[in-house]
């Protein structure tokens, strides 16, 4: 394939600071805006996990049906793997009583799979060489098992570790700080540090998002997960356009 065909068919962004601050942004607004149909709807982590997975599958069916890059239709996925992540996750770690260390390790290890079994078929992870649809369904699925993990790895840290909301921020925050050296200072595979920092950006946006919409009583600022919804949406959004992204180039790891 060439290398213009290539690019012409990744539908990706390149992996910029926009890109890493809409993605926490994004999921943010994943643990706000599922928590407020599973719980401030009361529709439960069940029936919320449903409507979210009907979202994601419509998400990921269009944006492998397109044709070329289209940042609101690739971001608009992103958040239906977050919401849907949020839901699932806590679903399996509160409804199904497996608890934040079960769930955790249950995701991790299906996220892990998920990597190994994509790495297996086309002999890489990297986003850069995405350029089938099969590809694609891996990346996807792949994202989703890192959103649904994140959800059950921020509410460990935050409960279970009991460091609290704040301290799960400044853990992960401090994670990814380190992610960031090793991609400046190591020869340490890119491709292996863009998974790290992914995964990681997402217990972030979970503990985050605790913090704006938990009661008071339990560490939160008790702010509407709708208006909190609300604001973080038109923050991407706007991200989005003020900073136009362009496709990512298929020079692979």
């Amino acid at each position: 394939m060439s290398h213009t065909t290539h690019q012409a068919l990744s539908k990706v962004p390149q992996v910029t600071l926009v890109f890493w601050i809409i993605k926490i942004f994004a999921t943010t607004l994943g643990e706000t805006g599922g928590d407020a149909v599973s719980m401030s709807m009361n529709f439960g982590y069940l029936v919320g996990t449903v409507i979210f997975a009907s979202v994601f599958l419509v998400a990921v069916i269009t944006q492998i049906k397109a044709k070329r890059f289209h940042p609101l239709l690739y971001w608009a996925t992103i958040i239906a793997t977050t919401t849907v992540g949020t839901t699932l996750a806590d679903y399996a770690d509160r409804s199904l009583g497996i608890g934040y260390t079960g769930g955790t390790t249950l995701l991790f290890t299906l996220l892990i799979l998920s990597l190994v079994i994509w790495y297996k078929i086309f002999g890489s992870v990297s986003t850069n060489t995405i350029s089938s649809a099969k590809e694609e369904m891996f990346y996807w699925v792949t994202i989703m098992f890192s959103q649904t993990l994140g959800t059950a790895l921020g509410d460990w840290t935050a409960d279970t570790a009991g460091l609290g909301y704040g301290g799960g921020a400044v853990v992960f925050s401090g994670l990814l700080l380190v992610v960031l050296a090793a991609y400046l200072w190591t020869k340490i595979s890119k491709t292996t540090l863009f998974w790290a920092a992914f995964i990681l950006t997402r217990p972030l946006g979970a503990v985050v998002g605790d913090f704006l919409d938990k009661p008071l009583n339990q560490g939160g600022l008790a702010l509407s997960r709708y208006s909190a919804s609300a604001a973080l949406l038109i923050i991407i959004v706007s991200i989005i356009f003020l900073f136009p992204q362009k496709a990512a180039k298929g020079s692979g790891h």
